[in-house]
């Protein structure tokens, strides 16, 4: 039997994004096993797992235990392909398959977004670039899942590489329907009524993802109108900072943090916008996500956001520090009419199909399958 080995920093990485990649290969045949950092998740369609101590950063402890850790994994077992995924966890596999001198095995990376990027501290720019450069010739092919880093990988890189646009979103996830009495009652569930304008931001809290920034540009918005609200659904990654800026302003009762959710797609029907305020992303799911709803966008000018919003069209593209453009064009959604939002979700319509898992799929496997 084939072998496959799926390797990323942390076990929820594959909940999130890998697990439709798992399924095709044990539905085809392939015994199917992944490395990671153990949280103790039931992964699907894995028939082994290996907890491997990747870092997230430059730990030289940790990516040395790491680095032997895969080494030992592969030299018992023999695999067909090695699927590469995340900055340490990719890295770290390709360099114990490099040490291992393998035969006969292809190995992938998919970057998910390149961790250096344009307005990056040029010390931590060029650490991620000289390491993704370097291991780009150990790599059979490398995908990118966005055109900024497609470019950069192609013109400086030793290695094939393939432009796929992200991992597919999976259309599943929005069959079903809301009444208006269900998105009223969703809406009284969260204290928000009926009329009120509502902005979503589906994501982890982190600096990366800059809560702080989006809550310091709405703060004079939000208090001049209280029917003005901000749902901040995702985990707390900076331990109540933002919570405490909200309470800090008097935001308490319109910005609504609410942990992590498992009904965003519901989430995002009740909402007017959808905003971003990252200052580095790879293909983001929750703008994909609003697309595919029909709702429009506000997002900063990063990697990423810029593949998938088409300025003026389905939404607007602002620069990463300007304020008062962010708060102007959200108040430009505000009073958009009936007829231009309908214009809105017919121009998302065309632009979300190639980002469909069912387009998707497909085009990543016959990656790992080519020759």
């Amino acid at each position: 039997m084939k072998k496959i080995l799926f390797t990323a920093n942390l076990e929820s990485f594959f909940t999130k994004f890998l697990i439709p990649q798992l399924e095709w290969f044990k539905n085809n045949g392939y015994e199917v096993h992944i490395a990671a950092k153990s949280e103790d998740k039931e992964i699907p369609f894995c028939d082994k797992k290996f907890d491997v101590d990747f870092a997230r950063s430059f730990n030289l402890k940790q990516n040395i235990n790491s680095y032997k850790q895969m080494k030992e994994i592969l030299k018992k077992e023999h695999y067909d392909i090695i699927s590469c995924h995340t900055p340490f966890g990719g890295a770290i596999t390709r360099l114990a398959t490099k040490s291992m001198k393998l035969k006969n095995t292809k190995v992938v990376y998919m970057a998910h977004g390149f961790h250096f990027y344009k307005g990056q501290p040029k010390l931590k720019y060029m650490l991620f670039y000289i390491a993704e450069k370097y291991l780009a010739k150990y790599t059979d092919e490398l995908i990118t899942i966005n055109l900024d880093d497609y470019e950069i990988a192609k013109e400086k890189f030793k290695t094939k590489v393939v432009y796929i646009p992200g991992v597919g979103l999976d259309e599943n996830k929005f069959k079903f329907k809301m009444t208006k009495k269900e998105k009223k009652e969703l809406r009284e569930s969260l204290g928000i009524k009926e009329k009120d304008f509502v902005m979503i931001y589906p994501a982890e809290i982190t600096k990366r993802k800059r809560q702080e920034w989006l809550i310091e540009t709405l703060k004079d918005m939000l208090n001049e109108n209280e029917t003005f609200h901000l749902l901040l659904p995702g985990k707390d990654s900076l331990n109540g900072f933002c919570q405490d800026l909200a309470k800090k302003y008097n935001l308490e009762t319109q910005i609504h943090f609410l942990g992590f959710r498992n009904d965003i797609p519901k989430l995002i029907h009740i909402s007017d916008v959808a905003v971003t305020s990252s200052k580095q992303e790879g293909l983001p799911v929750n703008v994909m996500e609003a697309i595919y709803v029909g709702v429009p966008v506000v997002a900063t000018a990063c990697r990423g956001n810029r593949d998938l919003i088409q300025n003026n069209k389905n939404g607007y593209i602002i620069d990463i520090d300007d304020r008062a453009s962010f708060c102007e064009k959200v108040l430009k959604v505000y009073n958009l009419t009936k007829e231009e939002k309908e214009k809105i979700k017919e121009k998302d319509k065309k632009i979300i199909e190639k980002y469909l898992l069912k387009n998707v799929l497909n085009k990543i496997i016959k990656v790992y399958l080519r020759k």
